[in-house]
């Protein structure tokens, strides 16, 4: 009955820690029961196969609270479906989990012998009692002692040493939020619940050898087993790989249409490239689900980008899921699925913050509660919020706890100081709790409950209990449904132009909008306020100094800010390059090899494809290393032993080339440096579409744009800046009106009324009560509001964030 420290705020072990420590004190097999959780099943599952010579057997220890009620342990993978889709009833409905368990076939059932004692009949005939060492002595004079048949071992272990149950006294303070001398023993684990030595742990049983047997008995008819790395997502869109890939086919062929009238032998060939490819890594339905997403979307009349890696993807372009030409780009395939990938694919598709819900909804009506689920994330604890909750249960002042986060160790606020640096150290890192991928949706053949129970926030969808990292290893790739705004400011700038001045926008020409001059003009001179991602200080400081014009140029932009490429100094060493043509000869003399690889970006890597071009080409990796290479940039990825080795060749393999030790350096730093950071090319080609259809519209309709940037919560400034910018492009702003305004900002020529909704501290059910009221005829005057719209004094007196616009302002009825 072991617990890491995926039992939130109770268990004290690292998954890996556990399995070594397990291994170095004898013994060969352990089951991972986290309380009502699996979160590190699959993590030690995988640890046991790849790195730690270790049995893991999964299970739950099934609790109330900190009360424990049982423990189940499933004989094959049927059983652990069961205990999770039992588990996930109670963490939907929130109610609390019956004292004794179903009456499963496939799953074994261990009552703590202290729960045993008032209904010993009842718990013997549907399931095993759990023998801890320190029970043996109460057991002597327990009935129980004369039912050997049906006890077994069931030694808890939740900590390491006395320092991992201070740690844990800690964690159920803060999570009772509770001064720790107020903590109750109830809700506390036992000090004595530690790994002991296999041996060691024997002798307490030696006088009760039939429960050591059966323990051993138990552990024997468990088999529970994954098999990592194959394909577990929805295996067919249509009922078989043939189908699929007939479908897929054809509506590439119609996509060569749209796309390309005159499509010549090269495209032809990397479409047939790529169904070849798509079709032996078995990703067609993957494919085929996200273009029925896109044609739900279209029929919707919703906006999305589909961006990342699968922007690399010819296929992908032809069935409408991206708006980037690959072949115009040279965006190479491999880079998102090629024969010698491990990992699985994904696609990134934005859509507006108004749209996201709805399409969520689609994907999980569509497939599927059952097989359908959130992808979830762990939120961990950081070193200075945990000094401040330690600071908070050890009832510290809270001038003092900001004494300690200032100076640190010489914090000069005596012992208790001390006490919290060393257990926010220890703390720092532990999972605090699950929360939700910022957007990953997992689609399974067999239902999610075959590897996870699941939660549900309040979003309302299942979520997994286990992380993107984990899913990846397991075989399910996720779909990234993300939302923006900055979507949402195209559509309604469209809606808004059309009713203003009667225009229809076809914001779909990319190819017209690259050769507008007054969108050069706006990129050349950094005037892009408001139009997506390219609006903030920095990138506007990079595009003033690049006088980038062009759509590759702004390509490659959007790739140099990301904070590793700065970071290295290489967004310098850019710039530098992009305008000054002697300094990029100088560049190639130095390393002719590495510049001509990295021509197109000046011989700095840029992109993520420069880190796999590097790795291959100049370093000699394998095109499956180079990708390991890649993704390991991640934190997580990053510790385990495949990115290590991966690490070493990269190097080794430089050295035997010939290369100096400080140029392998520099460059191995370059890599490790922005990689985890970068954008893949087709990823920020995505992104430059969509600032292309942003700058057009900016240009040519900026009063439009305006309000819509403002009616969808602005962008990087506050509100107040794009209320300037209208202004600045001939605007003439009015304040929120009762009579005239809606809930959202609303513009009649080049007049804009401001809406309800910037009125500070109104409520918006009051906005709604006031549209409602106004349908029966305008407001004559304050008095004739009051009596008609029965809200509140306090909204009634409700203005805006600076104190000077009254919700009021009623006009008087026009004539």
């Amino acid at each position: 009955n072991t617990h890491t420290y995926y039992s939130y705020k109770f268990g004290a072990w690292a998954p890996k820690a556990l399995l070594n420590r397990a291994v170095e004190f004898g013994y060969g097999t352990v089951c991972i029961t986290d309380i009502n959780n699996t979160s590190a099943v699959l993590e030690c599952m995988r640890l046991s196969r790849t790195e730690i010579n270790i049995r893991v057997i999964p299970g739950i220890d099934f609790r109330n609270g900190a009360e424990q009620l049982f423990v189940g342990i499933p004989k094959t993978n049927a059983g652990f479906q069961q205990i999770n889709q039992y588990l996930s009833s109670f963490l939907h409905s929130r109610e609390p989990i019956p004292s004794i368990a179903p009456a499963w076939d496939d799953v074994f059932v261990i009552y703590p012998f202290n729960k045993s004692t008032a209904n010993s009949q009842q718990l013997l005939a549907s399931g095993y009692i759990g023998i801890r060492p320190h029970d043996i002595p109460q057991l002597r004079l327990s009935p129980l002692r004369h039912h050997p048949e049906r006890l077994v071992m069931l030694p808890t272990v939740t900590f390491s040493d006395k320092h991992s149950f201070n740690a844990h006294r800690l964690l159920r303070a803060m999570d009772n939020n509770l001064l720790l001398s107020k903590l109750p023993k109830s809700e506390e684990g036992d000090p004595r619940h530690q790994l002991l030595p296999k041996k060691e742990l024997l002798a307490f049983y030696q006088d009760f050898p039939e429960i050591v047997k059966n323990a051993e008995a138990l552990v024997e008819q468990c088999d529970v087993s994954f098999e990592f790395k194959t394909n577990k997502n929805k295996r067919f869109y249509t009922t078989s790989h043939e189908e699929d890939m007939r479908l897929l086919r054809s509506e590439c062929e119609k996509g060569l249409d749209y796309r390309y009238p005159m499509a010549g032998d090269n495209i032809r060939k990397r479409l047939d490239h790529e169904l070849k490819v798509i079709s032996e890594k078995d990703f067609a339905s993957y494919f085929l689900i996200n273009w029925n997403l896109i044609n739900y979307a279209r029929h919707k009349g919703y906006f999305y980008v589909g961006r990342g890696s699968g922007a690399n993807s010819l296929a992908a372009y032809l069935l409408r899921i991206t708006d980037v030409d690959p072949i115009e780009l040279d965006l190479y395939f491999e880079r998102f699925i090629n024969p010698h990938r491990a990992s699985p694919p994904d696609f990134d598709i934005d859509f507006s913050w108004l749209d996201r819900e709805d399409i969520t909804r689609y994907i999980f009506d569509t497939y599927g509660h059952d097989r359908v689920a959130l992808q979830a994330t762990y939120s961990t604890f950081q070193f200075k919020a945990v000094t401040r909750e330690l600071g908070k249960v050890l009832g510290v002042p809270a001038h003092e706890i900001d004494q300690l986060q200032r100076r640190g160790k010489a914090h000069g606020i005596g012992q208790y100081g001390d006490l919290i640096l060393k257990y926010s150290q220890l703390i720092d890192g532990f999972p605090s709790h699950l929360s939700i991928h910022s957007s990953g949706i997992l689609i399974s053949e067999e239902p999610i409950n075959a590897y996870s129970p699941t939660f549900l926030p309040p979003k309302g969808y299942p979520t997994t209990q286990f992380d993107m990292i984990s899913a990846e290893d397991l075989g399910l790739y996720k779909f990234d449904i993300l939302s923006q705004r900055g979507l949402g400011k195209i559509r309604d700038s469209i809606e808004i132009i059309k009713t203003n001045t009667g225009d229809e926008i076809d914001i779909h020409d990319i190819k017209r909008f690259k050769q507008d001059e007054e969108i050069k003009t706006l990129l050349r001179e950094a005037r892009a306020i408001g139009c997506f991602y390219v609006e903030s200080p920095a990138m506007r400081m990079l595009l003033t100094k690049l006088r980038a014009e062009d759509y590759l140029g702004l390509v490659a932009a959007s790739s140099v800010i990301r904070p590793g490429v700065a970071k290295s100094g290489m967004m310098r060493e850019f710039i530098i390059r992009f305008r000054d043509k002697d300094k990029r000869e100088e560049a190639r003399e130095k390393i002719p090899e590495f510049y001509d690889l990295l021509k197109e970006t000046y011989g700095v890597m840029v992109y993520q494809e420069d880190v796999i071009k590097v790795a291959h080409f100049f370093a000699g990796l394998s095109l499956a290393e180079a990708d390991v290479l890649r993704r390991g940039m991640s934190w997580k990825f990053k510790e385990r032993s495949e990115f290590h080795k991966v690490e070493e060749k990269f190097k080794a393999n430089c050295l035997a080339k010939g290369h100096s030790r400080e140029l392998v350096e520099k460059i191995w730093n370059e890599v490790n440096s922005f990689a985890n950071f970068a954008f893949a090319k087709g990823h920020s080609a995505s992104y430059a579409v969509e600032s292309y259809q942003a700058l057009f519209l900016k240009a040519y309709y900026p009063i439009e744009y305006m309000v819509a940037t403002i009616n969808n919560g602005g962008g990087f400034y506050r509100p107040e800046l794009y209320i300037h910018e209208a202004r600045m492009h001939g605007a003439v702003v009015q304040p929120p009106c009762v009579n005239r305004g809606e809930r959202n900002s609303i513009l009649f020529d080049k007049t804009i009324i401001l809406g309800l909704n910037m009125v500070g501290e109104l409520e918006s059910k009051a906005i709604d009560l006031i549209l409602s009221v106004r349908k029966m005829g305008e407001f004559d005057s304050l008095a004739d509001f009051v009596d008609r719209v029965p809200i509140s004094v306090e909204q009634l007196r409700a203005v805006d964030s600076r104190g000077n616009i009254p919700l009021y302002r009623a006009q008087q009825k026009r004539n």
